[in-house]
């Protein structure tokens, strides 16, 4: 069997290539930038879309001649990828489920506390040399709803009930332990944390708006740290700005990086970080690694893990193990 051909669509930033020694003459490597992209495509057997925030894929698969057989997203998200070609084919997609996800609910409990106690009220106080004495809020004992029951918002559930938060989680279809669609309204009314974990579809696209601002109680919290799609924005500037709800924040957004003349960033109460939640130290090699790993079971024909269900955008909760060449 000929040495199969990997494409590796590379980072457009300062990220490193990944490191893939341990497939030296296992498979062909070969590196494109987004500009080679579509000329490279027939070529290749695997493709590692190392650059997840590029739109690149989705733009070259339309084209003329073969395609890759497998595709794997070094991102938990897939909608920067998938159209309408790319769905219909045999090709499998894989993402990188289980590199993000402990990362990010830390990363949501440590804007809980933050928010729940005016951290960045006392950063501001201190850099005035203002001494100001405020209460903080109890966190334990508080309420959130977790929108998406993913492997994300199952560990956003897990993180904020050891802080003894209560936690209601929220999916597609109601199972043990989630709630259906049919009751995010009502969740939505008794929460003091919102936190949006959802995959970004057609369905779930824009699901956070005034309406859904509005059923929150004036107390609550929102964070974002799914897809900044499915938040209308100018919706949650307008609920954060007339105390609709008591504050906000953002990790992800409708474009990014966000721009220096957005009104997000004056918004008294909101939170913007950059998209950096699930970002921590030794990350690129953690992806490499899993790359491989998947790279071994394709290639001996075993089943691969992470099978996104490309008409759902997402993994599903059991997903279904798919095999290599």
């Amino acid at each position: 069997m000929a040495v199969p051909t990997l494409l590796v669509l590379d980072a457009a930033g300062q990220d490193p290539a990944p490191r893939l020694g341990r497939l030296t003459g296992r498979a062909t490597v070969l590196h494109t930038g987004a500009a080679g992209l579509a000329a490279r495509l027939p070529a290749a057997d695997v493709l590692l879309v190392w650059d997840f925030t590029s739109d690149a894929v989705r733009e070259a698969w339309p084209g003329t001649g073969p395609r890759p057989r497998w595709v794997h997203t070094a991102s938990a998200g897939v909608d920067r990828l998938l159209c309408p070609e790319l769905v219909a084919s045999d090709t499998v997609v894989t993402n990188a489920r289980g590199i993000f996800e402990e990362p990010v609910a830390e990363y949501v409990a440590g804007l809980v506390l933050a928010m729940a106690k005016d951290l960045p009220g006392t950063l501001e106080l201190q850099r005035g040399r203002r001494w100001r004495h405020r209460e903080g809020l109890r966190v334990a004992g508080s309420r959130a709803t977790v929108i998406g029951a993913g492997p994300l918002g199952r560990a956003v559930a897990t993180t904020l009930r050891a802080l003894g938060v209560t936690v209601a989680v929220t999916g597609s279809r109601a199972r043990p332990g989630v709630h259906g669609p049919e009751h995010v309204q009502r969740l939505l009314t008794r929460a003091d944390w919102v936190i949006c974990a959802a995959p970004l579809t057609e369905s779930t696209r824009g699901m956070f708006d005034a309406r859904r601002f509005g059923l929150m109680q004036p107390s609550a919290r929102f964070i974002n740290v799914g897809r900044g799609e499915l938040v209308v924005e100018s919706d949650l500037v307008a609920a954060v700005s007339k105390r609709w709800i008591a504050g906000a924040a953002l990790d992800v957004f409708d474009r990014e990086p966000l721009d220096p003349d957005s009104p997000l960033w004056d918004v008294p109460g909101l939170i913007v970080s950059p998209h950096m939640s699930g970002d921590t130290v030794g990350r690129l090699d953690r992806l490499g690694e899993q790359f491989v790993d998947l790279y071994e079971l394709w290639a001996a024909g075993k089943p691969l893990r992470n099978v996104v269900d490309k008409k759902r955008d997402y993994v599903p909760p059991l997903d279904r193990p798919t095999t290599g060449p």
